[in-house]
Protein backbone atom coordinates (compact mmCIF):
# COMPACT_ATOMS: atom_id res chain seq x y z
CA UNK A 1 0.00 0.00 0.00
CA UNK A 2 2.98 2.70 0.87
CA UNK A 3 4.18 2.06 -2.59
CA UNK A 4 1.27 2.26 -4.31
CA UNK A 5 0.65 5.77 -2.46
CA UNK A 6 4.57 6.89 -3.25
CA UNK A 7 4.44 5.42 -7.07
CA UNK A 8 1.02 7.87 -7.23
CA UNK A 9 2.46 10.65 -5.87
CA UNK A 10 5.83 10.35 -8.08
CA UNK A 11 3.17 10.37 -11.12
CA UNK A 12 1.50 13.48 -9.73
CA UNK A 13 4.72 15.13 -9.12
CA UNK A 14 5.84 14.64 -12.90
CA UNK A 15 2.92 15.82 -14.42
CA UNK A 16 2.81 19.07 -12.48
CA UNK A 17 6.27 20.05 -13.19
CA UNK A 18 5.55 18.98 -17.04
CA UNK A 19 2.26 21.30 -16.83
CA UNK A 20 4.48 24.30 -15.83
CA UNK A 21 6.81 23.84 -18.74
CA UNK A 22 4.55 23.52 -21.25
CA UNK A 23 2.30 26.17 -19.67
CA UNK A 24 3.03 29.84 -19.46
CA UNK A 25 1.06 32.90 -17.99
CA UNK A 26 0.40 35.72 -20.12
CA UNK A 27 -2.08 38.95 -19.78
CA UNK A 28 -5.02 39.03 -21.96
CA UNK A 29 -6.87 42.03 -21.88
CA UNK A 30 -9.67 40.66 -22.24
CA UNK A 31 -9.59 39.22 -18.89
CA UNK A 32 -8.47 42.41 -17.73
CA UNK A 33 -11.46 43.06 -15.06
CA UNK A 34 -10.68 40.37 -13.44
CA UNK A 35 -6.43 40.74 -13.17
CA UNK A 36 -5.99 37.43 -13.73
CA UNK A 37 -3.49 35.46 -15.77
CA UNK A 38 -4.23 33.23 -18.53
CA UNK A 39 -2.17 30.03 -19.48
CA UNK A 40 -1.78 29.50 -23.37
CA UNK A 41 0.74 26.75 -24.75
CA UNK A 42 4.05 27.27 -25.63
CA UNK A 43 3.91 26.05 -29.08
CA UNK A 44 1.14 27.60 -30.46
CA UNK A 45 1.38 25.53 -33.41
CA UNK A 46 0.24 21.98 -31.40
CA UNK A 47 -3.11 23.52 -30.75
CA UNK A 48 -3.14 20.97 -27.85
CA UNK A 49 -1.54 19.40 -25.11
CA UNK A 50 -1.32 15.89 -25.04
CA UNK A 51 -5.16 15.50 -26.40
CA UNK A 52 -6.29 18.25 -24.04
CA UNK A 53 -8.27 20.81 -25.95
CA UNK A 54 -6.99 24.32 -25.81
CA UNK A 55 -7.62 26.10 -22.93
CA UNK A 56 -8.28 29.43 -24.26
CA UNK A 57 -10.29 29.88 -27.67
CA UNK A 58 -8.14 31.95 -30.14
CA UNK A 59 -9.22 35.76 -30.30
CA UNK A 60 -10.14 37.28 -33.64
CA UNK A 61 -8.54 40.37 -35.13
CA UNK A 62 -11.22 43.59 -34.63
CA UNK A 63 -13.03 44.72 -37.77
CA UNK A 64 -12.11 47.60 -38.89
CA UNK A 65 -15.06 49.47 -40.86
CA UNK A 66 -12.48 51.81 -42.35
CA UNK A 67 -10.11 52.18 -45.51
CA UNK A 68 -7.64 54.59 -46.61
CA UNK A 69 -5.95 55.71 -49.04
CA UNK A 70 -2.77 58.62 -48.94
CA UNK A 71 -0.43 59.88 -52.05
CA UNK A 72 2.17 62.60 -51.77
CA UNK A 73 3.77 63.20 -55.08
CA UNK A 74 5.93 66.22 -56.88
CA UNK A 75 5.62 66.98 -61.12
CA UNK A 76 9.01 68.46 -61.89
CA UNK A 77 9.78 70.05 -65.21
CA UNK A 78 12.85 72.00 -66.60
CA UNK A 79 14.65 73.98 -69.08
CA UNK A 80 17.85 75.20 -69.12
CA UNK A 81 20.18 77.04 -72.49
CA UNK A 82 23.50 77.25 -72.96
CA UNK A 83 25.17 79.21 -76.00
CA UNK A 84 21.66 78.57 -77.41
CA UNK A 85 21.07 80.87 -80.51
CA UNK A 86 17.80 80.68 -80.79
CA UNK A 87 17.74 82.45 -76.99
CA UNK A 88 15.69 81.39 -74.30
CA UNK A 89 15.11 81.47 -70.41
CA UNK A 90 16.48 78.70 -68.26
CA UNK A 91 13.50 77.84 -65.86
CA UNK A 92 12.34 75.31 -63.55
CA UNK A 93 8.99 74.95 -62.18
CA UNK A 94 7.62 72.25 -59.44
CA UNK A 95 3.84 71.35 -58.20
CA UNK A 96 3.94 69.57 -55.04
CA UNK A 97 0.61 67.50 -54.24
CA UNK A 98 -0.91 65.65 -51.39
CA UNK A 99 -4.31 63.35 -51.68
CA UNK A 100 -5.74 61.72 -48.41
CA UNK A 101 -8.93 59.55 -48.89
CA UNK A 102 -10.78 58.09 -45.50
CA UNK A 103 -14.02 55.88 -46.37
CA UNK A 104 -16.49 54.21 -43.75
CA UNK A 105 -18.66 51.09 -44.78
CA UNK A 106 -20.80 49.50 -42.83
CA UNK A 107 -24.11 47.72 -44.00
CA UNK A 108 -26.09 50.50 -45.99
CA UNK A 109 -24.20 53.46 -44.74
CA UNK A 110 -21.23 54.62 -46.31
CA UNK A 111 -19.40 58.03 -45.59
CA UNK A 112 -16.25 59.15 -47.55
CA UNK A 113 -14.07 62.21 -46.72
CA UNK A 114 -11.23 63.70 -49.04
CA UNK A 115 -8.71 66.27 -48.80
CA UNK A 116 -6.45 67.54 -51.98
CA UNK A 117 -3.72 69.53 -51.61
CA UNK A 118 -1.45 71.53 -54.10
CA UNK A 119 0.84 73.94 -54.26
CA UNK A 120 3.61 74.51 -57.18
CA UNK A 121 6.24 77.28 -58.06
CA UNK A 122 7.72 78.49 -61.22
CA UNK A 123 11.23 80.08 -61.24
CA UNK A 124 12.94 81.52 -64.31
CA UNK A 125 15.96 83.36 -65.14
CA UNK A 126 16.01 87.09 -64.23
CA UNK A 127 12.58 86.62 -62.17
CA UNK A 128 10.94 86.24 -58.97
CA UNK A 129 9.50 83.23 -57.98
CA UNK A 130 6.02 83.18 -59.22
CA UNK A 131 3.24 81.18 -57.90
CA UNK A 132 2.05 78.04 -60.33
CA UNK A 133 -0.73 75.90 -58.35
CA UNK A 134 -2.86 76.58 -55.50
CA UNK A 135 -5.68 74.93 -53.94
CA UNK A 136 -7.42 73.10 -50.62
CA UNK A 137 -9.98 71.21 -50.90
CA UNK A 138 -12.16 68.88 -48.57
CA UNK A 139 -14.55 66.77 -49.92
CA UNK A 140 -17.37 65.08 -47.43
CA UNK A 141 -19.88 62.82 -48.55
CA UNK A 142 -22.30 60.35 -46.27
CA UNK A 143 -25.01 57.88 -47.33
CA UNK A 144 -27.47 55.65 -46.97
CA UNK A 145 -29.14 52.97 -49.24
CA UNK A 146 -32.26 51.52 -48.50
CA UNK A 147 -30.85 48.01 -49.61
CA UNK A 148 -27.71 46.33 -49.63
CA UNK A 149 -27.94 45.61 -53.49
CA UNK A 150 -28.76 49.07 -54.51
CA UNK A 151 -26.13 51.47 -56.12
CA UNK A 152 -28.04 54.80 -55.03
CA UNK A 153 -27.64 56.32 -51.74
CA UNK A 154 -29.55 59.38 -50.31
CA UNK A 155 -26.49 61.70 -49.48
CA UNK A 156 -25.57 65.01 -47.89
CA UNK A 157 -22.31 66.00 -48.91
CA UNK A 158 -20.24 69.16 -48.07
CA UNK A 159 -17.56 70.93 -49.75
CA UNK A 160 -15.03 73.17 -49.15
CA UNK A 161 -11.95 75.35 -51.22
CA UNK A 162 -9.70 77.71 -50.78
CA UNK A 163 -5.75 78.52 -51.29
CA UNK A 164 -2.97 78.96 -49.09
CA UNK A 165 -1.26 82.07 -49.96
CA UNK A 166 -1.97 85.34 -52.03
CA UNK A 167 -2.17 85.61 -55.94
CA UNK A 168 -1.43 88.53 -57.96
CA UNK A 169 -1.37 89.51 -61.40
CA UNK A 170 2.33 89.33 -62.69
CA UNK A 171 4.71 91.34 -62.61
CA UNK A 172 2.24 93.24 -59.87
CA UNK A 173 3.14 92.25 -56.59
CA UNK A 174 2.11 95.07 -54.56
CA UNK A 175 -2.01 94.16 -55.11
CA UNK A 176 -3.35 90.68 -54.35
CA UNK A 177 -6.19 89.47 -56.09
CA UNK A 178 -6.61 86.86 -53.64
CA UNK A 179 -5.84 85.49 -50.22
CA UNK A 180 -6.31 82.30 -48.14
CA UNK A 181 -10.04 82.73 -47.45
CA UNK A 182 -10.24 85.42 -49.96
CA UNK A 183 -12.21 83.37 -52.18
CA UNK A 184 -13.29 80.62 -50.00
CA UNK A 185 -16.15 78.16 -50.80
CA UNK A 186 -18.15 76.10 -48.76
CA UNK A 187 -21.11 74.01 -50.20
CA UNK A 188 -23.50 71.74 -48.12
CA UNK A 189 -26.53 69.64 -49.66
CA UNK A 190 -29.12 67.23 -49.78
CA UNK A 191 -29.64 64.98 -52.27
CA UNK A 192 -29.10 61.16 -54.26
CA UNK A 193 -25.37 59.89 -55.12
CA UNK A 194 -25.63 56.83 -57.43
CA UNK A 195 -22.00 54.67 -56.71
CA UNK A 196 -21.77 51.65 -58.50
CA UNK A 197 -19.52 48.79 -56.52
CA UNK A 198 -17.78 47.47 -59.28
CA UNK A 199 -16.99 50.95 -61.06
CA UNK A 200 -14.91 54.19 -59.65
CA UNK A 201 -17.43 56.55 -60.01
CA UNK A 202 -19.75 58.65 -58.08
CA UNK A 203 -22.64 60.70 -59.66
CA UNK A 204 -24.35 63.22 -57.39
CA UNK A 205 -27.39 65.41 -58.09
CA UNK A 206 -28.69 68.11 -55.39
CA UNK A 207 -31.49 69.99 -55.88
CA UNK A 208 -31.28 72.00 -52.32
CA UNK A 209 -27.62 73.14 -51.99
CA UNK A 210 -26.47 75.81 -50.34
CA UNK A 211 -23.26 78.09 -51.79
CA UNK A 212 -21.59 80.55 -49.14
CA UNK A 213 -18.83 82.17 -50.78
CA UNK A 214 -16.14 84.05 -47.92
CA UNK A 215 -13.79 87.08 -49.11
CA UNK A 216 -12.27 87.66 -45.77
CA UNK A 217 -10.06 90.32 -47.08
CA UNK A 218 -11.54 93.77 -46.36
CA UNK A 219 -9.79 95.45 -49.60
CA UNK A 220 -10.70 92.69 -52.36
CA UNK A 221 -14.43 92.94 -49.94
CA UNK A 222 -14.90 96.15 -50.74
CA UNK A 223 -13.96 95.77 -55.00
CA UNK A 224 -16.56 93.34 -54.59
CA UNK A 225 -14.26 90.64 -55.49
CA UNK A 226 -16.15 86.90 -56.42
CA UNK A 227 -19.27 88.19 -56.55
CA UNK A 228 -19.89 89.68 -52.61
CA UNK A 229 -21.27 93.41 -52.35
CA UNK A 230 -18.57 95.51 -52.39
CA UNK A 231 -18.41 98.95 -50.63
CA UNK A 232 -20.47 101.83 -51.41
CA UNK A 233 -18.99 105.28 -51.18
CA UNK A 234 -20.54 109.04 -51.61
CA UNK A 235 -19.58 111.54 -54.66
CA UNK A 236 -16.80 113.06 -52.56
CA UNK A 237 -15.33 109.57 -52.42
CA UNK A 238 -15.75 108.61 -48.57
CA UNK A 239 -16.79 104.93 -47.55
CA UNK A 240 -20.30 104.78 -46.75
CA UNK A 241 -20.75 101.01 -46.33
CA UNK A 242 -17.97 98.79 -46.29
CA UNK A 243 -18.12 96.00 -48.79
CA UNK A 244 -19.58 92.36 -47.16
CA UNK A 245 -17.06 89.85 -46.97
CA UNK A 246 -19.75 87.19 -47.52
CA UNK A 247 -22.41 86.00 -50.05
CA UNK A 248 -25.02 83.05 -49.73
CA UNK A 249 -26.83 81.05 -53.15
CA UNK A 250 -29.04 78.41 -52.52
CA UNK A 251 -28.94 76.34 -56.17
CA UNK A 252 -28.76 72.92 -58.03
CA UNK A 253 -25.59 71.19 -57.79
CA UNK A 254 -24.42 68.35 -59.93
CA UNK A 255 -21.20 66.32 -59.27
CA UNK A 256 -19.20 63.61 -60.60
CA UNK A 257 -15.77 61.96 -59.91
CA UNK A 258 -14.97 58.96 -62.28
CA UNK A 259 -11.74 56.68 -62.98
CA UNK A 260 -10.91 54.73 -65.67
CA UNK A 261 -8.06 52.54 -66.63
CA UNK A 262 -8.02 53.37 -70.31
CA UNK A 263 -5.30 51.17 -71.01
CA UNK A 264 -2.16 49.42 -69.50
CA UNK A 265 -0.59 51.60 -66.90
CA UNK A 266 -2.01 54.59 -68.35
CA UNK A 267 -5.57 55.98 -66.29
CA UNK A 268 -8.00 58.71 -66.51
CA UNK A 269 -9.39 60.80 -63.85
CA UNK A 270 -12.36 63.65 -64.56
CA UNK A 271 -14.12 65.75 -61.92
CA UNK A 272 -17.00 67.92 -62.99
CA UNK A 273 -19.03 70.43 -60.47
CA UNK A 274 -21.65 72.34 -62.09
CA UNK A 275 -23.47 74.62 -59.70
CA UNK A 276 -27.20 77.44 -60.56
CA UNK A 277 -28.48 79.67 -58.37
CA UNK A 278 -32.13 79.90 -58.21
CA UNK A 279 -32.51 83.54 -57.60
CA UNK A 280 -29.74 85.11 -58.90
CA UNK A 281 -29.36 84.74 -62.58
CA UNK A 282 -30.94 80.98 -62.66
CA UNK A 283 -29.83 78.44 -65.57
CA UNK A 284 -25.98 80.33 -65.46
CA UNK A 285 -23.76 77.73 -64.75
CA UNK A 286 -20.75 78.04 -62.22
CA UNK A 287 -18.36 74.84 -64.07
CA UNK A 288 -15.50 72.93 -62.15
CA UNK A 289 -14.12 70.69 -64.46
CA UNK A 290 -10.69 68.93 -63.93
CA UNK A 291 -9.16 65.98 -66.18
CA UNK A 292 -6.17 63.82 -66.25
CA UNK A 293 -4.32 60.99 -67.66
CA UNK A 294 -2.02 59.43 -65.22
CA UNK A 295 0.91 57.58 -66.68
CA UNK A 296 2.40 54.91 -64.77
CA UNK A 297 6.13 54.62 -65.30
CA UNK A 298 7.14 51.86 -62.16
CA UNK A 299 6.21 52.12 -59.02
CA UNK A 300 7.17 55.78 -57.64
CA UNK A 301 7.59 57.54 -61.21
CA UNK A 302 4.48 58.79 -63.09
CA UNK A 303 3.77 61.17 -66.18
CA UNK A 304 0.64 63.63 -66.24
CA UNK A 305 -1.15 64.96 -68.69
CA UNK A 306 -4.57 67.20 -68.13
CA UNK A 307 -6.30 70.61 -67.74
CA UNK A 308 -8.39 72.22 -65.84
CA UNK A 309 -11.36 74.64 -66.53
CA UNK A 310 -13.17 77.12 -64.56
CA UNK A 311 -15.98 79.39 -65.53
CA UNK A 312 -17.64 80.97 -62.28
CA UNK A 313 -19.80 84.88 -63.58
CA UNK A 314 -19.07 86.27 -60.36
CA UNK A 315 -15.63 86.24 -60.82
CA UNK A 316 -14.85 89.43 -62.98
CA UNK A 317 -11.62 90.40 -64.49
CA UNK A 318 -10.58 93.59 -63.65
CA UNK A 319 -10.66 96.37 -66.44
CA UNK A 320 -7.29 97.03 -67.18
CA UNK A 321 -5.48 99.61 -69.24
CA UNK A 322 -2.82 98.35 -71.45
CA UNK A 323 -2.21 101.15 -73.85
CA UNK A 324 -3.73 104.14 -75.23
CA UNK A 325 -6.29 103.06 -77.24
CA UNK A 326 -6.43 99.56 -75.86
CA UNK A 327 -8.46 98.27 -72.74
CA UNK A 328 -9.41 95.21 -71.31
CA UNK A 329 -13.06 94.22 -70.74
CA UNK A 330 -14.42 94.18 -67.08
CA UNK A 331 -16.20 90.92 -66.72
CA UNK A 332 -16.62 86.93 -66.44
CA UNK A 333 -13.99 84.96 -68.00
CA UNK A 334 -13.24 81.10 -69.04
CA UNK A 335 -10.47 80.11 -66.60
CA UNK A 336 -7.87 77.35 -68.32
CA UNK A 337 -5.00 75.50 -66.52
CA UNK A 338 -3.03 73.16 -68.58
CA UNK A 339 -0.15 70.60 -67.22
CA UNK A 340 2.26 68.15 -68.47
CA UNK A 341 5.07 67.11 -66.56
CA UNK A 342 7.01 63.76 -64.91
CA UNK A 343 7.25 63.39 -61.26
CA UNK A 344 7.29 61.12 -58.26
CA UNK A 345 4.57 59.50 -56.61
CA UNK A 346 4.51 57.89 -53.20
CA UNK A 347 1.33 55.85 -51.51
CA UNK A 348 1.23 54.72 -48.05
Amino acid sequence: MKKTIFLITIVLCTYTIRAQEILTPIRSSSYSTHNLPVYMPKDTSQGRIRGLKNIVPPIPDPVSYWSKKNELGIIMSQIAFSNWNAGGNNAISGISSGHFVRWYKRGNLSWNNELIVKYGLNAQENQKLRKSDDAIQFNSTFGYRTHPKSDWYYSAKLNFNTQFTNGYKYPDRDNPISRFMAPGYFFLGVGAEYSPTDEKLTAYFSPVTQKSTYVLDQDLANNGAFGVEKALYDADGNMIRAGKQTRTEVGILINSNWEKEVYTNMTFTNRISLYTDYLNDFGNVDVDWEFNFNLVVNEYVKANVGAHIKYDNDVKTRELQLGENETLAYGPRLQLKQILGVGISYAF
